[in-house]
């Protein structure tokens, strides 16, 4: 006989909070009742494992999902513990009552009970690996709040639930052999008793009516898509229309002993949709200081994640198996955005909708364990295999770099930072730089360029490449960024070769050959010189600052200088960030021992207001700001240059009508 329930608390109310505000996605409801059915069949699998005795041992624990596209009702079955006529009572008819819970409170399982951690967020204690091997049976049951069977009537007009329970000793006297708890989700539910279930031997089969709007969830591939997306990686096969759809296992919760480079492989393939096999794995296992496995990938390409890439970065996030957020950023710093994987938690305190968090201390100690993980592996990596760790900075280094900002890490990761250097075609470490300074030497040089070409062309190289001191080459602005923000290493000062004193280097010894020098100039020649460097202020007028003589240089004319002691590619950074392309005024500085300066002076002694002697003027400016990295008007250089060659091609045939 059947008997109709009131459900208790202000149900029509409290369901239809939880019909159109708990839960943001409609899809969800899938998940919860997946969810439930996992539960049911781990709390058989832990009845079994005690030697209780159940229904129908030999079946199969799985759960089946059946869409009737005419009839639009979706059923959802387990083989599982099932439910009692009172349990159904107590787990259906009062909101927010758990039966999971109250299961793990039965067996003294407290690992769901967050209150119990005591985590310090900003500690670094002490990582305990997991042990391969170390299981708690009851570790898998994912339910806690008793509301997410209630989900389904978002999409539902009507529900059935038909259980079978599988223990005879839950039963009470005069119980039948399976029951029907039927409500359309209004204030009233009935529960009737059944002699059989057609197609349920043990367990409990949902039978859901959909609602007009919500026939989608009648459709294959929609329902294929939640699981996959959802519930893909539950510890039991889920079978939708006869065909298994969560067929890829688990794998960061299987024993690393066990799993074979190819899963890994076949694993990443699955979770990032790339063709290509993975650059290295990391399988984390921890214990303490909070619980967690964590499965995480490096890709073999690199991908824009701080533009076009922007929110694809971080790793999916579970609780139990159960996706709760798909590239949570929370769980690595920017400079790990090219990090892919997932991380799988039983200490993560969740709200009742599991679709956000309840607090985040659990999550950044979790972000800190990994980034603390990443970076010791990082560290073997470079000690044990150079090669692999350099194709790995040339892959993924222009994230890493970021890590300088990260006061935390920033020593270890000045020594995992690699470089180009103007001794070395291979990348080189900080380390490497300072095992072969020269005696003497206190600074680690550096010039920022936009490629190792540039680097070498760079008129201030000259000095340093004379004297054999090696120069690093930063060909990206937040390498500068971060070796002036880490100002020393080993007690040597990074410092720019554009703000190197003339007599810097004066104290090594020269190790290549100076060029023929010329005849020096004589002191009225000095004071000609002089007047030409104003003349040259004058005709470049508010282009530059000053022009003025340097003896820092040596197989080129001129080049440009900064006062402030900010270099070229600082400079231009800023002026970037406050979108200003104009040129910057700087001082001109004039190598008067080159050979090019000294036919200028010739021209200038000659005629001072030569209209040949500004055009040259004009095209050592051009060129200089050019070295400099400036080009904005390149027609008029181009035009000023093409007149001076005319002029040049003119004088030739002069020569030779001669």
């Amino acid at each position: 006989m059947s008997s109709t329930y009131k459900f208790k608390a202000e149900t029509h109310k409290v369901l239809n909070i939880l019909t159109h505000s708990l839960y943001t996605n409609r899809e969800i409801f899938l998940r919860e009742l997946l969810s439930n059915a996992s539960d049911a069949l781990d709390k058989l699998r832990f009845k079994q494992n005690k030697g209780e005795s159940v229904l129908c041992p030999e079946l199969p624990l799985e759960i089946k999902i059946t869409a009737d596209k005419e009839g639009n009702v979706l059923t959802v079955q387990d083989s599982g513990i099932g439910m009692t006529r009172q349990e159904m009572q107590d787990n259906l008819g009062i909101i927010a009552k758990s039966g999971s819970e109250k299961f793990l409170k039965d067996i003294g399982d407290t690992s769901c009970d967050s209150s119990k951690l005591n985590i310090d967020p900003y500690a670094e204690e002490e990582i305990v690996e997991h042990k391969d091997g170390e299981n708690a049976d009851a570790s898998q049951i994912i339910g806690r709040f008793g509301i997410g069977f209630y989900s389904v009537f978002m999409v539902a007009d009507k529900v059935e639930v038909y259980s079978v329970p599988a223990c005879e000793s839950a039963k009470e006297e005069g119980d039948a052999k399976a029951y029907v708890w039927t409500s359309a989700g209004t204030d009233s539910f009935t529960i009737a008793p059944l002699d059989d279930v057609a197609g349920l031997s043990r367990g409990t089969m949902i039978k859901i009516y959909l609602k007009q709007d919500a026939k989608e969830f009648a459709e294959e591939y929609r329902l294929e898509s939640i699981i996959r997306r959802h519930s893909n990686f539950l510890p039991f096969p889920i079978f939708l229309n006869g065909k298994q759809t969560n067929t890829t296992p688990a794998l960061w919760r299987e024993p690393k002993f066990s799993i074979k480079k190819e899963q890994y492989d076949e694993f990443y393939k699955f979770l990032t949709y790339d063709s290509e096999n993975p650059f290295d794995v990391i399988h984390l296992s921890v214990d303490a200081p909070v619980q967690f496995n964590a499965l995480l990938f490096i890709p073999q390409k690199s991908e824009d994640y701080f533009l076009d890439q922007k929110d694809a970065w971080g790793l999916d996030l579970y609780v139990r198996r159960v996706l709760i957020d798909k590239n949570r950023q929370e769980l690595l710093p920017n400079y790990f955005a090219f990090v892919k994987g997932v991380v799988d938690t039983e200490d993560l305190p969740l709200n009742i909708s599991r679709e956000t968090l309840q607090e985040n201390i659990v999550l950044k100690k979790i972000s800190q364990t990994i980034v603390r993980q990443l970076m010791t592996h990082f560290e073997k990596m470079a000690a044990a295999d150079k090669e692999k760790y350099n194709e790995f900075w040339k892959k993924h280094g222009k994230y890493f770099k970021f890590a300088f900002n990260d006061f935390v890490y920033r020593d270890r990761v000045a020594k995992l930072m690699r470089f180009v250097s103007s001794s070395s075609d291979e990348l080189i470490s900080l380390e490497d730089y300072v095992s072969r300074a020269k005696a003497g030497q206190k600074e680690i040089w550096y010039v920022s360029a936009s490629s190792k070409e540039a680097a070498k062309l760079n008129p201030h190289m000259e000095r340093f490449a004379r004297k054999g001191l090696e120069v690093l080459f930063l060909l990206e602005p937040v390498e500068e960024i971060a070796l002036e923000s880490l100002q020393k290493f080993n007690d040597y000062t990074f410092k720019n070769i554009e703000q190197a004193d003339a007599h810097a280097l004066d104290s090594f010894p020269d190790v290549e050959k100076k060029e023929d020098e010329l005849p020096k100039l004589s002191e009225l020649e000095q004071t000609e010189l002089d007047q030409m460097l104003e003349r040259m202020k004058e005709i470049l007028g508010d282009k530059v600052k000053d022009v003025r003589r340097t003896d820092r240089l040596t197989g080129s004319p001129a080049c440009m200088a900064s006062q402030d002691g900010v270099s070229s590619t600082m400079e231009k950074l800023m002026r970037s960030f406050q979108k200003d392309d104009s040129i910057p005024q700087k001082v001109l500085e004039i190598n008067p021992d080159h050979a090019l300066i000294r036919s200028l002076l010739a021209i200038y002694k000659d005629d001072r207001r030569s209209g040949l002697f500004e055009e040259m003027v004009w095209g050592i400016f051009d060129n200089t700001i050019l070295l400099d990295g400036y080009m904005n008007d390149p027609f008029v250089m181009a035009q000023r240059s093409l007149k001076l060659m005319e002029k040049a091609g003119q004088w030739y045939m002069d020569l030779r009508s001669k």
